[in-house]
């Protein structure tokens, strides 16, 4: 059962941002005595890592290691046909470099093992890049055995940010830490160049469980009799049993949920998360990273993986998480392998007499449809090849599934049927799904296209303690985005919360508040023990008026607004944090250093939408509307898909006096405008000004019919009908607006 995902070239540079940059080591070197000082004591755990994707995730190039074809065999894409070949016992591709001409490059590394492998190629000042030409290491008769390219429904030529030599595909930034023991990625602003480094090569021993020279120098010393774990900063084990009460058909565990310690560590790399500072072992994980909400495009509104999400933020919506399961009681830690072959590993803790039956799962036993996972953890296909499961496992909802255009297990597997039919059979079965009107799925859904009546539904989540953090936090941050008259009320409880993310979330939900009340609610978390908590704090706080200030509340922001420039700094490798930094400047009231950070993003990725739209801002409001003009003119150049730049220079060149190019520009924006409406909106808006009055209403009642409940767009239309005597299509929009009010004032 698999959902094969095609995504657009938009949708990966848009969420590209969010891929792991590796961090920094929080360990000096020494403290690291590598894997081969574990073996001797650990023969067991050792045996089991051998060989599984931990231990490959990077290797020395070998005739061993190597599994692709090198003996002199060419894919071609696009108009470049790049040739694999061996020469003077290495291995070479033929392809073409940062400036599209042909290129022989030595293979440095192989990169993972299975179903693909990618081979890491050296370009100069110390970069390592994943070529997207990859291996498909699957047997023959699954297709595999052959090149394919990671991007085949879209020809990425030189100089685009996705080719294989754009910062996308850089192994120093986006791959590394997770590939690699102990990695510090050693990166220099100055020279643009890195001198990445690691202790081991691949996931080792110390990669999960921390440094280990302490652990071994008791082991020699024989002092580990009474705590085996002793020298190690934390422990990844689980002392929870499972066991059934009497006439129960799902195992209940021994002890109540307890640290996330050990799902924390394995969410490092298997999480859809930017790195922070430091890493440290058996911490929170948002202490060094900040993990990625329910939100598009990475998930669907039902919580759904839809891009790549690796795992973690799926797992952690699941009714297993919240019941104190955890990585190790399905799959082996060191083999990577589940622990039982099948619905075995389901059955450890659901009753095989009551779930393992076709009583429970309606399709014949042994069938495709009869297993566990089938249902419950359908497969999406990343990277061409790689089929990873949801581990949420929810319910199928093809009702909800309907109305969100999501995909549902059952037509994911009945690829011929439709979800109405799915829907309806599942009704036969005399399975009752229920109302979907209160799912969470259709809030976030709506919230996200703009529907401001969602919001009571949005406080509903925020304040149910049984839904998972992720949600509630999910769902707070659609909150905040939407305006609500009542976001700091809201809010507020959530700012003391014990859950770091729930906390985090409510800081940045804080956004549309006026400065000084920010700072007034934010004071208490300036100290929050966790990071990506401080951060955002410094991130909200940064435009409030020292001058406004008591020298103690001054004194309090300056050690936090410079550790939130120290942590940005090890990451100025990244176009993101270099546009995180920009904002930050500037409303810290230093556009000089705002300007300095967006022309690095764009040197980095000069098809950075942001960056330009922020820049030609900054500009213009510098009274450099000139260079402003310019600069949009060249994103437009480079952009292949530039509707917002040219919405924004559309609005320049109307201010500056040419209405007829302005209002091309925005026409021109607006037609190519989809999942958002600010572009047609404003077109509204000027060709109303303009004296094209039907037009514009026009267009507003398509936006109305498309996306409902946005309050802008109603506004209008009962001016704009009123100007033209329409009296009853006013009043008609009029009762709209009041629908909302009555929805926003509910509690």
């Amino acid at each position: 059962m698999r959902l094969v995902v095609q995504i657009s070239r938009q949708t990966l540079l848009a969420t590209l941002v969010l891929v792991c940059a590796s961090a920094l080591a929080s360990q000096t070197e020494g403290e690291y005595t590598g894997t081969q000082s574990c073996v001797a004591c650990h023969e067991k755990a050792a045996a089991d890592w051998l060989g599984s994707h931990h231990d490959l995730a990077m290797q020395e190039v070998s005739e061993k290691t190597v599994l692709g074809d090198f003996e002199g065999s060419t894919f071609t894409y696009g108009d470049i046909t790049s040739t694999f070949y061996r020469k003077d016992g290495k291995y070479w591709v033929r392809t073409d470099n940062a400036d599209g001409a042909l290129e022989d490059f030595a293979v440095a590394y192989v990169f993972g093992v299975y179903p693909l492998q990618q081979y890491l190629l050296p370009t100069g000042d110390g970069r390592l890049q994943a070529l997207t030409i990859a291996w498909d290491s699957r047997p023959t008769e699954q297709g595999g055995q052959r090149w394919y390219h990671l991007y085949p429904d879209d020809v990425i030529t030189a100089g685009d940010p996705l080719h294989w030599t754009g910062p996308y595909q850089n192994w120093n930034t986006r791959c590394a830490e997770c590939h690699s023991t102990n990695v510090r990625k050693n990166y220099s602003p100055t020279s643009r160049s890195f001198d990445t480094a690691f202790n081991d090569i691949d996931v080792g021993c110390e990669a999960c469980h921390g440094p280990g020279k302490q652990h071994v120098t008791l082991a020699k010393q024989g002092k580990l009799d009474t705590d085996p774990l002793a020298g190690f900063v934390a422990s990844l084990a689980t002392d929870t049993l499972w066991a059934w009460s009497e006439n129960a058909a799902i195992a209940s565990p021994s002890s109540p949920k307890g640290k996330n310690t050990q799902i924390d560590n394995c969410a490092r790399c298997h999480a859809r998360r930017s790195t922070l500072g430091d890493y440290h072992y058996g911490t929170d994980l948002l202490d060094t990273h900040r993990l990625a909400l329910i939100e598009n495009p990475l998930y669907w509104p039902d919580g759904q993986i839809r891009d790549e999400v690796y795992v973690y933020g799926s797992f952690v919506q699941s009714k297993m998480y919240q019941a104190g399961v955890v990585c190790s009681n399905c799959h082996n830690p060191h083999s990577n392998q589940l622990i039982a072959e099948g619905n075995g590993v389901c059955t450890q803790c659901h009753k095989a007499s009551v779930f393992d039956t076709e009583n429970h799962h309606r399709h014949p036993v042994n069938s495709t449809g009869a297993a566990c996972v089938g249902c419950h953890m359908p497969e999406q296909v990343y990277m061409g090849v790689d089929a990873r499961r949801d581990h949420s496992m929810r319910i199928p909802r093809p009702d909800i599934a309907m109305q969100i255009g999501a995909p549902d297990a059952c037509t994911q597997c009945h690829t011929e049927r439709s979800q109405s039919w799915a829907l309806q059979a599942v009704r036969e079965w005399g399975i009752d799904p229920g109302s979907p009107r209160n799912h969470p799925a259709l809030a976030l859904h709506n919230s996200q296209r703009g529907d401001v009546r969602s919001i009571p539904s949005l406080k509903r989540i925020i304040a149910d303690e049984e839904a998972t953090e992720l949600l509630r936090a999910s769902a707070l941050n659609q909150f905040g985005q939407l305006g609500s008259p009542d976001l700091a009320q809201s809010t507020s409880l959530l700012l003391g919360s014990t859950d770091s993310l729930l906390r985090l979330s409510a800081v940045r939900a804080l956004s549309a508040l006026p400065p000084q009340q920010r700072f007034l609610m934010l004071r208490p978390l300036i100290s929050d023990p966790v990071l990506a908590v401080r951060l955002a704090v410094a991130d909200q706080l940064a435009d409030v008026p020292f001058n406004e200030l008591r020298p103690q509340d001054v004194a309090q922001l300056d050690p936090l607004f410079k550790e939130y420039e120290q942590v940005q700094s090890q990451h100025l490798d990244m176009p993101s944090i270099q546009l995180q930094l920009a904002n930050y400047w500037r409303r810290r009231g230093d556009p000089v250093q705002s300007e300095k950070a967006l022309r690095e993003a764009l040197n980095l990725n000069d098809q950075l939408e942001a960056a330009y739209i922020n820049l030609a801002d900054l500009l213009r409001v510098l009274n450099r509307e000139p260079e402003a003009k310019r600069l949009l003119e060249s994103g437009i150049e480079k952009s292949p898909s530039p509707g917002t730049l040219k919405h924004a220079l559309g609005l320049l060149e109307i201010r500056q006096g040419n209405p007829q190019q302005g209002m091309s520009l925005l026409a021109d924006a607006a037609a190519n405008e989809s999942g958002a409406t600010r572009h047609r909106y404003v077109y509204a808006v000027a060709l109303h000004d303009t004296g094209s009055v039907e037009e514009s209403i026009k267009l507003l009642e398509q936006l109305n019919n498309e996306y409902p409940g946005q309050p802008q767009v109603l506004y209008a239309l009962i001016a704009y009908h009123g100007e033209q005597g329409n009296r009853a299509e006013q009043e008609r929009y009029q009762a709209q607006l009041q629908t909302i009010s009555r929805a926003l004032s509910a509690r």
